[in-house]
């Protein structure tokens, strides 16, 4: 046996970037465990980051391109499904225009610093306006948000949790997600030392989470109604402003916000009135506080409200950009002060059917299906998709479904056939984490401590693979080749360079001047230094001021104001989703070590409301809304509010032509399958998954169980 040799690389499966060390004898991975060098996560490892391995084994991934036939899939050459994907998209640009074409981008695509740098050579030449991606069913609101108040889609305000002295939390479990639009990792050490500073940490949620387990204080909050709550913190924050004198429109909002008393607050929310005026006033006296909100608050149809609210309470009490408090991250490679990334821009173009707004240039997904299912000009005929898998993870999956086998060519790159790529014509699959070098372009830019960590590949490229950058490349050249498609000089320059050579002139051209090969020569990463204060400069509004009321939020909170003071009606049910420390979305339920063990695809319900409908713990229940409905076991439980029921989101692996095999043990069902394409936040399009209105009855006995153990 040959000697066991070391190499530093980084888990690129969630935001919170951990450094790892892998093991490595003979070409294979004998152990991965955390780099306690690594500056940012210390250490800190998940089991995710462990099952990198059965990524990189998994016999039911693809290692070839394969094309869609009468008799099944057949592998084909690179050459072979380059020329077919170029042809027929082009047929349809040709016959139907260049929007009949339509690209969906999923989550994975900003985890993998080669989509970033090279997918938009390809991707945009193509010059549709039919763009979609997973931002649309998970942070929109918060890039519309920063947008509008602060001049640019990425200039979110971090949480400063490693000084803060309260932390107060709405909508989110970065326990279970190692953070999200905070890159946070070893974010349970974080809080704990957090406690032991005598800080506190308060938690709002529908449901005990892990993070509330652990919290100072958790208060169950009736779903959809975290904007009604927000708002009253904000006006109660208001009557003793703090914020800075660079900030306008405060007189505005304190109009805007008038009626939402804690009393009224608390008719529609549940949370008492006497501790909303509790909470208002501890962090408005704390040495530092930080109100942080994420999935739970983005995906309702309040949601740009919600974050909205979120920003006026750091900005009312002076915490916007103060250690502690809130402020902006100021990374190696700088996406926003270099114009890597633009600022966006909001309703230049709508939807076709529905007349949504776009922002930055895509399209709300809840628009994709309806779409491809319209007739008449300008109907989506193709589809490219990117390391996504919509069906499962966007509102009334089971609509998608149908339309997706209505299109006349669809490419996915990707390395799974699942239940998205299961109707492309060609599948495109690159190589894995492990096998190609990473720089994290955009968690850096959310991340709570300023770092930077380049990684070369753990294991070697298998010969005949292709990276994510050489598949955009090749197709772009191909297609601009067929089309005559017109480049900048800078974009055909780019597009000749290597991921890592554009990196690294964007840390030489970035706020530390950091070489490349000082990062390779220090493999766990350079440590940056803590968040800093940097406004007003730091705004990328045009006069550099702070814009707390910007016009179309609070038109928006004016429509609004009747429904988000509405008192919930009796009886009523509303469904939540939920997610686990062992799962990310719809495609890490394929590796044993991740789903080993007690089944948690199940619907959680309190015994309260069980008991109103004569159903038992451990039951078939048949849960109904508006566009669908699943068979699903119920599960009795007290951690969630009454009036509430919580589903996980990303599974519902049952088609036959789906080749997940470890999936398909337990396939659970589609929350998807019960979210509504009707059902959005207003403002920005988000898809609202979280109050979702829903029936619970007894499923037929006859019905067929998707539940039990694995491994």
């Amino acid at each position: 046996m040959g000697a066991v040799r070391t190499v530093h690389g980084a888990c690129n499966l969630c935001e919170a970037i951990c450094g790892l060390r892998f093991e490595i004898r003979d070409g294979h991975i004998t152990s991965i465990t955390g780099d306690p060098e690594d500056p940012l996560s210390r250490g800190h490892i998940c089991p995710k980051a462990v099952a990198l391995t059965d990524l990189q084994g998994d016999p039911d991934r693809l290692r070839n391109p394969v094309r869609r036939t009468a008799d099944g899939w057949r592998e084909i050459t690179w050459n072979e499904a380059y020329d077919l994907v170029v042809d027929k998209l082009v047929e349809v640009r040709e016959r139907h225009g260049s929007n009949a074409v339509a690209v969906y981008l999923g989550n994975p695509s900003v985890h993998n610093y080669g989509i970033l740098t090279h997918g938009r050579h390809f991707l945009g030449l193509l010059r549709t306006r039919n763009r979609y991606s997973a931002t649309s069913v998970d942070q929109l609101p918060h890039q519309l948000v920063a947008y509008w108040m602060y001049g640019h889609q990425l200039l979110l305000p971090i949480p400063d949790i490693d000084r803060t002295n309260y932390f107060l939390v709405f909508g989110a479990n970065p326990l279970a997600s190692n953070g999200s639009l905070m890159t946070v990792p070893d974010v349970r050490r974080r809080l704990a030392d957090l406690k032991a500073r005598g800080g506190k940490v308060v938690v709002f949620d529908p449901r005990r989470t892990e993070t509330a387990t652990l919290a100072d204080e958790h208060h169950f909050i009736r779903p959809g109604t975290d904007a009604a709550l927000l708002l009253a913190l904000v006006r109660l924050a208001l009557k003793e402003d703090a914020a800075a004198q660079y900030v306008d429109g405060l007189d505005e909002v304190r109009e805007a916000v008038a009626e939402f008393t804690p009393e009224r607050a608390a008719e529609v929310t549940g949370v008492p009135a006497d501790a909303i005026e509790r909470i208002a006033a501890e962090f408005a006296a704390a040495d530092g506080a930080a109100c942080y909100g994420r999935i739970g608050v983005s995906v309702q149809r309040f949601g740009a409200l919600c974050q909205w609210a979120i920003q006026l309470l750091n900005v009312a009490t002076g915490n916007l950009d103060r250690p502690g408090g809130t402020l902006f991250t100021k990374p190696a490679v700088d996406l926003i002060g270099r114009k890597l990334v633009g600022r966006g821009h909001y309703d230049k173009f709508r939807s076709r059917v529905r007349g949504l707004p776009e922002f930055a240039g895509e399209l709300p997904v809840a628009a994709l299906a309806e779409e491809i299912l319209t007739p008449g000009d300008g109907q989506i005929r193709a589809l490219v998709t990117v390391a996504g898998n919509p069906t499962l993870s966007t509102p009334n999956g089971a609509q998608l479904d149908r339309a997706l086998d209505q299109l006349d060519f669809m490419v996915s790159v990707d390395f799974y056939i699942n239940e998205t790529t299961r109707h492309a014509d060609v599948i495109l699959p690159p190589t894995t984490a492990l096998e190609h070098d990473h720089y994290d372009l955009i968690f850096h830019t959310f991340a709570v401590r300023n770092t930077a960590r380049y990684s070369p590949p753990v294991l070697p490229k298998p010969r005949g693979a292709r990276d994510d950058w050489e598949i955009f490349t090749e197709l772009a050249r191909r297609y601009r080749k067929r089309t005559g498609g017109k480049m900048t000089f800078m974009r055909r320059l780019q597009m000749r360079m290597r991921p890592h050579q554009l990196v690294a002139l964007g840390l030489r051209l970035g706020p530390y001047k950091v070489r490349l090969r000082t990062l390779r020569h220090r493999p766990s990463g350079v440590d940056l230094g803590p968040l800093r204060p940097s406004l007003p400069d730091g705004l990328r509004t045009a006069d550099k001021r702070v814009h707390a009321a910007p016009p179309e939020l609070v038109a928006g909170l004016r429509e609004a104001a009747e429904e988000l003071l509405a008192p919930p009606a009796p009886g009523e049910l509303r469904l939540i989703g939920r997610r686990h420390l062992r799962s990310n979305n719809s495609w890490m339920h394929n590796y044993p070590r991740l789903v080993k063990g007690r089944a948690r695809h199940h619907l959680l319900m309190h015994p309260a409301d069980l008991a109103a409908r004569g159903l038992t713990d451990g039951q078939r229940v048949r849960v109904t809304s508006r566009v669908g409905e699943v068979e699903v076991e119920v599960a009795a439980t007290d951690d969630v509010m009454p009036g509430v029921v919580s589903l996980p989101h990303g599974w519902g692996h049952r088609h036959p032509d789906v080749r997940l095999t470890v999936a398909r043990r337990t396939p659970g069902v589609s929350v998807n399958d019960l979210t509504d394409d009707a059902y959005l936040d207003g403002l920005s399009g988000n898809a609202a998954f979280n109050g979702v209105p829903v029936t619970v009855a007894a499923a037929p006995s006859h019905a067929p169980s998707h539940g039990g153990e694995v491994g």
